[in-house]
Parts: structure tokens; sequence; C-alpha cells
């Protein structure tokens, strides 16, 4: 088995760590990783889909008194149940749009120019947003109710585009409609764990024929990378995230953006 291309994975997995919970999109780091790198892992996207999850295995450590209250608590009428139904809701638009066009966006947007443009784009709106947002008025979870959270689920399907970002997407959507910036992360973060393992189910379903010892030897390696890098930068965004905005990450987001144009434009 090839080391180098094990040391590659390990370092996707620290970018997919380092990445999937600050709006700056970590499958648009993964796909220009990957390009720099000139790795080339299991197919149809699947290594950069599958270590998402080991990143958001992170959530569930962090948050786990949460969802073993909604886990035991939603059967039955009460504020975990109003939160299940709203995690649903928030579900379901990224769940059918990905699933009925998941083959299209993989091969048609999984491309370093299409990221490029969304990281510009993306941090543009990141700063006008956060210049231009109201007073929040949510200001906790079981405040988000079924219409709010079926709009920040239709923010989440935009995600589906590399570069726009999942948690940036969910966030700033949230943002829009109200709702407090430690709040709004606590919401996507945990949003992430049923969106991330249906996606990554429905990825290792459709690659099943084609995949090999060594491209799961990438995905172990990546995944558990991920995890644990994942599991120190969760805590330190629920920590800062409140006094610091999303205005750097708007300004990294252009300027990451630019400079790989300039790299693709000029290799």
């Amino acid at each position: 088995m090839d080391a180098a291309t094990l040391f590659s994975a390990f370092l996707m997995g620290i970018v997919e760590g380092i990445t999937e919970f600050l709006p700056i999109s970590s499958t648009g780091h993964l796909i220009l990783l990957g390009e720099l790198l000139g790795f080339q892992g299991p197919p149809g996207k699947t290594f950069e889909i599958v270590i998402q999850l080991g990143a958001i295995l992170a959530v569930v450590v962090v948050f786990w008194p949460t969802l073993m209250s909604l886990v035991t608590k939603a059967w039955r009428p009460g504020p975990e149940r109003f939160y299940a139904i709203n995690l649903l809701l928030a579900f379901l638009p990224a769940a059918a749009i990905g699933a009925t066009l998941h083959g299209t966006i993989t091969r048609l947007l999984f491309s370093p120019w299409v990221v490029c443009f969304a990281l510009i784009v993306g941090g543009i709106a990141i700063i006008l947003i956060e210049r231009l947002r109201h007073t929040p008025t949510i200001h906790s979870v079981p405040q988000i109710g079924p219409l709010a959270a079926l709009i920040i689920g239709f923010g989440q399907a935009l995600a589906m585009i590399p570069g726009t970002s999942r948690s940036g997407a969910t966030i700033i959507t949230a943002l829009l409609i109200g709702v407090d910036r430690k709040v709004a992360a606590e919401f996507s973060f945990i949003l992430a764990i049923p969106t991330m393992v249906a996606a990554t189910a429905y990825s290792l379903f459709k690659a099943r024929a084609e995949l090999e010892l060594e491209g799961l030897a990438q995905i172990g390696v990546g995944f558990v990378t991920a995890f644990i890098v994942a599991l120190v930068v969760v805590r330190w965004v629920m920590g800062v995230i409140g006094r610091i905005g999303f205005t750097p990450f708007g300004w990294y987001r252009i300027a990451l953006g630019s400079l790989m144009l300039v790299f693709l434009l000029l290799r």
C-alpha cells in the first residue's frame, strides 16, 4: 500500500477536521488540497464525503447529553419532541435534493473552479449579512420553530455546491431569520449528524462495487484523523463564535478563492 497516498489521506483528514465546523467549506478545501497533492481517492468522491462523517462524530461526543435527551424524550410531548421535529424538517430538503441529484452534483460541480467561485461569492455574502443583520430574536434552540427550521434546511441544501460550506450555509441562513450566532452554530452542528450519516451511507452504497482495500484504507485514515482534529475544533468554535462573529471567515474565503483562481490560471 502506497505510504505517500496514506499520508495524503492523513493531511486531508486534518483539513477536514479543521474546516468542517467553520463557514469556509470543508468539501471545497478537500477538493483544492486534493488538486495540490494530486490525491485520487475512491470513486464518486466517496473519500471526501465519508471522512466528513468522522468530523461529525465529534459533534456526537461534544453534544452527547443533548442527543441522549432527544433520543430518550422525543417519544413523548415536550421540548425534545419539538426539537426532533424541527431537526427532521431541516434535514428533509438536503436529503430529497441530494438523493435526486447526487450523481449530477458530484460529476459536474466537484471542480476546483466551482469551489473558487463559491468561496468568493460565499465570503462576500457572509460579510454583507454580518453587517446588515438585525438584532437576534431567537436565543435558544427550542425557539427555532418549524418554518424557521425548514428555511434553514433549504439553506443547507445550497451547500451541495462545493465551496459553499454546509455549516456556513445553515448558520448564515439562521442569522438571516434572527437566530443568535451561538444557537445557529449549535443547531447547524447537530443537524449535520443525520445529514452526513445519510450522505455517507448513500455514497458508500453507490460506490460499493468499485471500493477496494486501498480505498478503504485511505477512508479509514482520513476518517479517524478528521474525528480527532474535529474534537478540538468544535469546542473552540462554540467557545469563540459568539465573540468574533463570521466576518473574518468571509475575508478568508475571498482570499483563498482568489489565490486558488490565480493558481489554476497560471499552472
